[in-house]
């Protein structure tokens, strides 16, 4: 009886080896083999069911007895982790893939500039009336309230009692529903009507680019207002009965290709940041490293006349000795992907040659020192790529408008922070592709790591100029709160560009400065530089980090975002920066 349980024993040891061959087994290189595989992969594959079905029939010659229910079993539960490692890219997880990157595909509407602005002819469900205060005003000249006048008859009278109800004034920032429901407009119930009509009530004396700001905003609020990112929701019948808007009249403010153009180029832009929106919504689950490689490569081969794109591996990255971002990324079973996009226009000389840097962490868990207690916000660390998104939503903007005389290259070194055995660990050494060498005394302070390595690569493309974007600190958040982003920059002229460009975006920046006298606490007694240093001034000695990674004859600039990226309130991204960076690039265009 002893002798048989023994034997029972070592049989459940054999079957429990042979079903760890398909847990462990590293040497296959599943998501090379799901892609196409490389002969190295093939072969360890093969390895791999030899060794299975050796260790199968070792014991169908040993325990001959045994049923075939129970070989039946081991072989499935074999199968299942194969399966499940194939299927999974090297994890365990059975679950499905919940959704893909796509975008949402919402359709814009039709818009039409009107060369009649009778609005008492205009048929349709809303009207949205921009005033201004002087419109309001009792003391206005017959002249230039001719068409508000004519809105105020059309809704009999209403309008200024409603308007006096609500203490409305016209003041800029300010709006206000009115329902008028004898007047039996369709849409009247809710604000998702089908057709609207955009009216000024007085365009008279307002300058041509005053009239081209209008309807760059018109086109944005189409465009962003509209958006809602329902990828991962199931939908209800409620949601598919929900009115969409399909048409746009905007009376009063005239006609012509200038008008048109101006709309067109709102659109692009604005539809690229609903781009960068959905990736930074899109859970880490799905947005892999590899994954956003992806989306950076179907951008080039839509713009394929001016966009093109070369993605290094970590063998490809490793030649190129990048050890600071390779240690970020040494932990993730999901490789690294570094995105390289470079923009040329279409014809004539290039006369700026410049860089969009962003940092690119599809999940941060701060490694061994990780995110934990309140205010961690471990659950929105998708957001950590928030940079790559506003960079490579510039690059799909870039692609459609095709500014000439300048040369763009868009840059993301794109990883995981994750926790194991091979991570990065608290008191490392890492040496950057400068030869720069780094003590990490702190593993969730790794975006600025990753960004040294891609700040060098963007300066031996032989740019002039190099903007960095990254979610990189709380403190930002702390010192700007969370709609501002703190900008850092030596150069006085790359500062007036940029911030030039932002009047124009309306996104919100403030200058803040770099204190070379905080690069004290940076120092290290074993390397170069440690990669954090005290709790106080954590922004700028973050930016003072990146600085030493940047030729000084390359004018450099680090933006901040970690606070307006993300809408905490929604819990939805923003998109923030795309629309800046299009503005600073045409600035430096020809």
């Amino acid at each position: 009886m002893a002798k048989k349980t023994t034997a029972s024993f070592w049989f459940k040891v054999q079957c429990f080896k042979l079903l760890r061959v398909g847990v462990h087994y590293k040497y296959i290189d599943f998501p090379a083999l799901k892609n196409g595989g490389h002969h190295c992969s093939v072969f360890a594959f093969f390895s791999f069911i030899f060794i299975c079905f050796t260790r199968f029939f070792y014991l169908v010659f040993v325990f001959h007895k045994v049923t075939f229910y129970s070989w039946a079993q081991i072989v499935f539960s074999s199968c299942s982790f194969v399966f499940s490692k194939s299927q999974g890219y090297g994890t365990l997880s059975l679950a499905p893939i919940l959704a893909s990157t796509q975008p949402a595909n919402i359709e814009h509407p039709r818009s039409l500039f009107c060369e009649r602005d009778d609005v008492g002819e205009w048929k349709g469900d809303m009207f949205a009336v921009g005033v201004t205060e002087k419109d309001m005003t009792k003391d206005e000249t017959p002249s230039s309230k001719t068409r508000f006048e004519e809105i105020r008859c059309t809704v009999g009278g209403l309008l200024a009692e409603a308007s006096s109800e609500e203490d409305f004034s016209g003041k800029s920032g300010h709006q206000q529903f009115l329902d008028f429901p004898d007047l039996d407009l369709k849409g009247r119930n809710d604000c998702s009507s089908n057709s609207v009509a955009v009216v000024l009530a007085s365009s008279e004396g307002l300058s041509n680019e005053s009239k081209l700001g209008i309807a760059s905003a018109i086109a944005s609020g189409i465009v962003l207002g509209i958006h809602e990112d329902n990828r991962y929701k199931s939908k209800s019948e409620s949601e598919s009965k929900k009115p969409q808007l399909k048409s746009v009249d905007i009376l009063g403010l005239g006609t012509g290709p200038e008008l048109e153009k101006k709309f067109k180029y709102a659109e692009d832009v604005s539809s690229a940041v609903v781009f960068g929106r959905e990736l930074v919504n899109s859970p880490a689950n799905v947005l892999t490293p590899a994954a956003l490689a992806a989306e950076a490569s179907k951008i080039t081969s839509s713009y394929s006349d001016v966009l093109s794109a070369n993605i290094l591996t970590a063998e490809q990255c490793k030649e190129l000795k990048m050890g600071s971002y390779l240690g970020v990324a040494a932990a993730s079973d999901n490789p690294p992907h570094f995105i390289h996009l470079c923009y040329k226009p279409p014809s004539g000389p290039i006369k700026a040659k410049l860089a969009l840097v962003g940092k690119g962490l599809t999940f941060d868990s701060g490694g061994y020192n990780i995110k934990t207690g309140p205010g961690c916000s471990i659950d929105v660390m998708k957001i950590d790529m928030g940079g790559s998104a506003a960079v490579l939503g510039a690059a799909k903007a870039l692609g459609e408008i095709k500014p000439p005389g300048v040369e763009v290259h868009f840059i993301v070194a794109s990883c995981e922070n994750m926790i194991s055995g091979t991570g990065m660990r608290p008191g490392d050494i890492l040496t950057a592709s400068n030869g720069k060498t780094i003590e990490v005394n702190n593993t969730d302070a790794e975006g600025r790591l990753t960004l040294a390595d891609a700040l060098v690569y963007a300066c031996n493309q032989g740019v002039d100029k190099i903007v960095d974007l990254a979610t990189l600190t709380g403190a930002c958040i702390v010192a700007l709160g969370p709609s501002i982003a703190g900008v850092f920059t030596p150069s006085d002229e790359l500062a007036k560009e940029v911030f030039e460009a932002s009047e124009i975006s309306g996104e919100k920046f403030w200058r803040m400065p770099l204190e070379e006298s905080y690069w004290e606490s940076m120092k290290s007694g074993v390397a170069d530089m440690v990669n954090t240093g005290g709790r106080q001034g954590g922004a700028i000695t973050a930016a003072l980090f990146l600085k030493q990674f940047v030729d000084e004859k390359v004018q450099w600039m680090h933006i901040d975002l970690a606070g307006p990226v993300w809408n905490e309130k929604k819990r939805v991204a923003t998109g923030f920066g795309v629309s800046t960076l299009v503005e600073w690039v045409l600035k430096n265009s020809s």
